[in-house]
């Protein structure tokens, strides 16, 4: 099923809602989860806003997060139902997971992601939408909930973080639409920008500093990739948070199509991260692996020596500009 409209009644039915999204969130998902939360809430419903991780600190100026639960603490209550927000594959719910094997508990699916999964009760996935928090716009004007500054500014947050400020080919006309009724109806653009894009924690800028250093390119140019070890973070006293972005710079690269970022997440586990600018569907790349995304920007989990799983993907990479003729 890929009917909204039944999924704002399901939503119109319930009595104790949990809203959750994805491991390492980001500003989508954030801003789509505590978008909902402040609407639901509106509607007088008993509406809990949840993460598997917590909410990473550039993102705990939205309005709503200070009231999200992370991981298993959100496990307690006794919900009637369960709506998922931008999570492609249940498997990246992470702590949340455990909601789905719940008997009498109903799940919603909201997902943009052209990999996604018919994973709930109700599924809604539309890879034409730039960011979740453009199909949770609709569902809040299907819901009759009144768009507020503070529901503006969370929705606005996942439109312009999943288009790159509307850099990305994913921006449409549409898109621009959304994000100008959204300032019409008081998101502080300006205010938003200059948080997410100009508050930089230091930490962030040591790892960059330190990261850049393992920038690699392959011998026609084409791909560039990183390596981000759990070492390097803790001997900087960073966070996962800390990573978001650094594969833009190797994608920035001229001449690179495809840019990987490799990020230890445990001994011998590793979260690869790919980005491409013009022609590789790395969503298809990603799926080589077990994993999936967008066209231009996706990801996966591998296990195993570093050198020979960046031989590898490296290699994958370099057929696929092959074949699309990049």
């Amino acid at each position: 099923m890929n009917d909204l409209q039944a999924i704002a009644g399901v939503l119109q039915r319930s009595r104790k809602i949990i809203i959750g999204g994805h491991i390492m969130p980001d500003g989508d998902c954030v801003g789509s989860v505590a978008a909902l939360g402040l609407a639901l809430t509106q509607l007088g419903k008993d509406a809990t806003m949840a993460m598997p991780d917590p909410v990473p600190e550039i993102f705990r100026f939205l309005p709503g997060t200070a009231a999200f639960l992370a991981g298993e603490n959100a496990l307690s209550g006794d919900y009637d139902t369960f709506m998922v927000l931008d999570c492609s594959v249940p498997e990246r719910l992470g702590a949340l997971r455990p909601l789905l094997e719940r008997r009498r508990l109903t799940v919603c699916n909201i997902d943009h992601h052209v990999s996604s999964h018919n994973f709930a009760d109700y599924n809604y996935i539309d890879p034409r939408a730039a960011a979740t928090a453009e199909i949770v716009q609709d569902l809040c004007a299907l819901l009759g909930a009144r768009i507020t500054p503070d529901i503006a500014a969370c929705l606005y947050t996942g439109i312009i973080t999943d288009t790159g400020s509307f850099q990305y080919e994913n921006t449409t006309p549409d898109t621009h639409r959304r994000a100008a009724q959204l300032i019409e109806k008081g998101a502080p653009a300006h205010v938003i920008n200059i948080q997410i894009y100009e508050q930089k924690p230091l930490a962030q800028l040591r790892v960059l500093e330190a990261v850049l250093p393992t920038l690699r390119l392959s011998p026609c140019g084409r791909v560039a990739w990183m390596s981000v070890t759990k070492e390097l973070l803790n001997n900087l006293q960073a966070k996962d948070e800390h990573v978001n972005g650094l594969i833009n710079y190797a994608r920035s690269v001229r001449g690179v199509e495809v840019a990987l970022l490799f990020r230890e997440m445990a001994p011998g586990r590793y979260k690869i991260s790919f980005r491409s600018k013009e022609v590789v569907d790395v969503n298809r790349l990603a799926g080589r692996f077990g994993g999936g995304g967008h066209v231009r920007a996706a990801g996966c989990v591998l296990e195993g020596d570093l050198p020979f799983l960046q031989s590898r993907v490296v290699e994958a990479a370099l057929e696929e500009i092959r074949v699309s003729g990049a």
